[in-house]
């Protein structure tokens, strides 16, 4: 278990290891406009730019140094990054990669050349697909008009490519309706050839478009040193990963937009300094556990 560090409040969070290396390939740049985003993407969302495969590259050398053992490419949406399917490469040569995507723009060709990618590797290509509801009505009011259609109808091409994607969706639901809700899915995959799928149900974070949509965070979603006495605190991302962008390495995707978040220039800056649980959006996590890597955890249905 990592040692925290009590120095008043926010308590601090040091790197236990460099196990996930994150990149923010597409910057805040993505082709949808989600309601909920907490960094709040969007096409014209320049806050953050995209990644070229030299910068990956860099990182992924020095990650080699450091002991990366997987690595995880976010956005906005990845594949609008024209290096995308190079970069794969790249990371696939030294270790399994994740993408997270909404799946719009995976046609058949796309699709074929991630198959190709992870046939060719020894490790391990996942894709998380961004779907928030189980019918184009519940998805759609969130994620904009046809991209429930558009995301299932990728989903059943990587369904039949091999893959075996998780299916990830925000819980804008009651609790009590979460086990109808995650056998609506599987039904919905199936349709499309998709059987046993592997479901990931993430709470919101209320901030960026998130807190507009339904509520930020009140004065008591905070983390305190004191909740911090006996919290295993591996259960943080932010205590085996960092993340990479164009401006600067970060401690995590979901602190983009807090200048807090930022630990340095570079990975060894960022592997030295610890993570300030300042932000409230830490709160979730503290909740929830990592809930941004792979891992089961809130919600999470592997079938």
């Amino acid at each position: 278990m990592s040692q925290i560090a009590h120095v008043g409040a926010p308590p601090e969070v040091p790197l236990r290891a460099l196990d996930q290396l994150w990149f923010q390939v597409s910057g805040t740049v993505c082709n949808l406009r989600c309601r909920h985003c907490f960094i709040s993407c969007s096409p014209v969302n320049h806050s953050f730019w995209f990644l070229t495969r030299d910068e990956v590259a860099t990182a992924l050398e020095d990650s080699i140094r450091l002991g990366v053992k997987e690595y995880y490419f976010t956005g906005g949406e990845p594949f609008m990054n024209r290096d995308m399917i190079d970069i794969l490469e790249d990371t696939l040569a030294i270790g399994p990669a994740t993408v997270l995507t909404n799946a719009t723009l995976l046609p058949e060709r796309t699709v074929s050349a991630l198959a190709e990618l992870a046939a060719g590797s020894p490790y391990t290509l996942e894709l998380r697909v961004s779907v928030d509801g189980v019918n184009a009505q519940m998805n759609d009011s969130i994620r904009g008009e046809g991209t429930f259609d558009r995301a299932l109808g990728a989903i059943g091409r990587l369904a039949a490519a091999g893959f075996l994607p998780i299916i990830t969706a925000m819980q804008s639901w009651k609790d009590h309706e979460t086990d109808p809700i995650l056998d609506d899915f599987r039904a919905l995959l199936r349709t499309v050839g998709y059987e046993r799928a592997r479901l990931k149900i993430l709470p919101p974070l209320r901030i960026g478009a998130e807190a507009e949509r339904s509520r930020g965070y009140n004065a008591t979603e905070r983390v305190t040193s004191e909740m911090m006495l006996e919290y295993p605190a591996d259960l943080l991302l932010c205590s085996s990963a960092r993340l990479v962008t164009n401006a600067g390495v970060w401690v995590c995707p979901i602190l983009l937009d807090y200048p807090s978040g930022r630990l340095g220039d570079t990975l060894d800056e960022a592997v030295a300094a610890p993570a300030r649980l300042s932000e409230q959006a830490c709160h979730t996590c503290w909740v929830n556990g990592a809930i941004c890597s792979n891992m089961p955890g809130f919600g999470a249905e592997w079938s």
